[in-house]
């Protein structure tokens, strides 16, 4: 630690190149730090308040809305749950499927933010715009790649924002085999940009900074890589299932922000790509191994600007994995008897019943859940969302109150930058993480 002696007042009002409005607060007096937040300051959003009393049947194509960017993880996550509140199990197709659309929204969401939030940092611009004219071909292959993925997102699911066809019980719409073809001949032709996108990091360098933190992820017993299916998994040894999520998140309210505060086994915890790189690395796709080793980014990796190295690695392991999943398809076939409209299969009615179901899913920012109470009609009586970024939060001002005594030689400016670029690194998404405190009225 460098001890400097000196003043430091840091207001950073609105913070670009993330999703919603975060304000990093900082305030060094005689080189001892008084102050270090992130404040969210955004509203509530109300979502679960907005699913009570809806069918599980219509309540992902609400949750969808929650964040446009994991749109497709809040739908499966609540589809998740409700299936679970009602004992529905999904078919292997389905769930391939799933899994399927959950790579492709990863991939979608990784490229955003390596491309156009995080490398305009490293390459010491303001944002992407000035990448435009200094690095034309660049922004041209983010943009190319990002358009595969929504293009792919379309055929299988109507849209990446608001997915139309992923319902409970499965798909209203499977696809064809021109459909299959079509998919893969975009992934197929993604590879190259890929290539290029490895090429590109190799040349890059992230800031260093270390922080040992506790990771959480799913886990599984199987060779598979867990986005969609899995117990709750700590790089501190503790593993549960997801039905115990609370005894996980432990949701704490702080005084400076509208979203709540999380730990588990520490003061806090991380999720998201470096959480799921260092807890299940040993079951990537080999060729994004291959990248991890180029790139040097091994496991126990504890420093957080490694999060979009962890996110680079995962990338390749999606593309991969969805061109895997896709060649699967067209060598075997669909089923289309398992085509369903809403609430209905084959069969008939989806039979419902009350319960209590969980939805553990991992979107792009880490580990999410929906936690759904149903009654006997399929009605959500109870609602609970949890985001990847709440989850973050805490261990990102804890990040901060070791980083900034580390950095005091450093002028305010670039003290201010490597602050703003260590919350980038966790790719937040600050408005969903708004969870404000349950509020009852006596005698009303």
């Amino acid at each position: 630690m460098i001890k400097v002696s000196r003043n430091i007042s840091i207001n950073v009002e609105y913070l670009t190149r993330v999703e919603g409005h975060g304000n990093i607060v900082v305030n060094v007096k005689e080189g001892k730090l008084e102050t270090c937040q992130l404040q969210i300051v955004e509203s509530p959003r109300f979502f679960e308040g907005m699913i009570k009393g809806r069918s599980i049947f219509e309540a992902q194509h609400i949750t969808c809305r929650i964040c446009g960017i994991c749109s497709c993880g809040h739908t499966l996550a609540s589809i998740q749950a409700a299936e679970d509140a009602i004992g529905f199990i999904p078919s292997k197709q389905t769930t391939e499927l799933r899994k399927f659309l959950l790579h492709m929204e990863n991939l979608d969401s990784h490229i955003l933010h390596i491309y156009l939030l995080v490398a305009p940092d490293l390459l010491g611009v303001k944002s992407f715009v000035p990448l435009i004219d200094s690095h034309n071909e660049v922004v041209r292959r983010a943009l190319r790649m990002k358009k595969v993925c929504n293009d792919v997102c379309d055929i299988l699911v109507g849209r990446h924002v608001h997915p139309i066809s992923s319902i409970v019980g499965g798909f209203t719409k499977l696809p064809k085999e021109k459909d299959l073809d079509a998919m893969l001949d975009h992934l197929y032709l993604l590879r190259k940009d890929m290539d290029k996108t490895v090429e590109l990091a190799t040349t890059l360098t992230l800031p260093h900074f270390e922080r040992d933190t506790e990771y959480v992820a799913l886990v599984s017993d199987d060779d598979e890589y867990p986005m969609l299916i899995g117990d709750i998994g700590s790089t501190d040894g503790k593993s549960v299932n997801k039905k115990d999520y609370k005894s996980v998140t432990n949701e704490f309210i702080v005084p400076h922000s509208s979203a709540k505060h999380t730990k588990w086994n520490r003061d806090s915890y991380a999720v998201g790509a470096l959480a799921r790189f260092n807890l299940n690395s040993n079951k990537l796709h080999p060729k994004a191994k291959e990248v991890a080793s180029a790139i040097g980014l091994k496991s126990k990796a504890i420093g957080p600007y490694l999060n979009t190295a962890a996110q680079l690695v995962e990338c390749v392991h999606s593309l991969e994995e969805g061109i895997r999943i896709l060649e699967g398809f067209k060598k075997n076939g669909i089923n289309y008897d398992e085509e369903v409209v809403v609430g209905l299969n084959e069969k008939g009615t989806i039979p419902v019943k009350a319960g209590n179901g969980i939805g553990a899913v991992e979107v792009p920012r880490g580990l999410l859940f929906h936690d759904y109470e149903v009654d006997d009609k399929g009605i959500i009586t109870k609602a609970n969302c949890i985001i990847p970024t709440g989850q973050n939060l805490n261990n990102i001002e804890h990040d901060m109150r070791k980083l900034v005594p580390e950095i005091l030689d450093k002028s305010d400016s670039d003290i201010t930058l490597m602050l703003e670029m260590l919350v980038r690194a966790y790719d937040p998404c600050i408005s969903c993480s708004a969870h404000f405190l349950n509020v009852k009225f006596i005698n009303r």
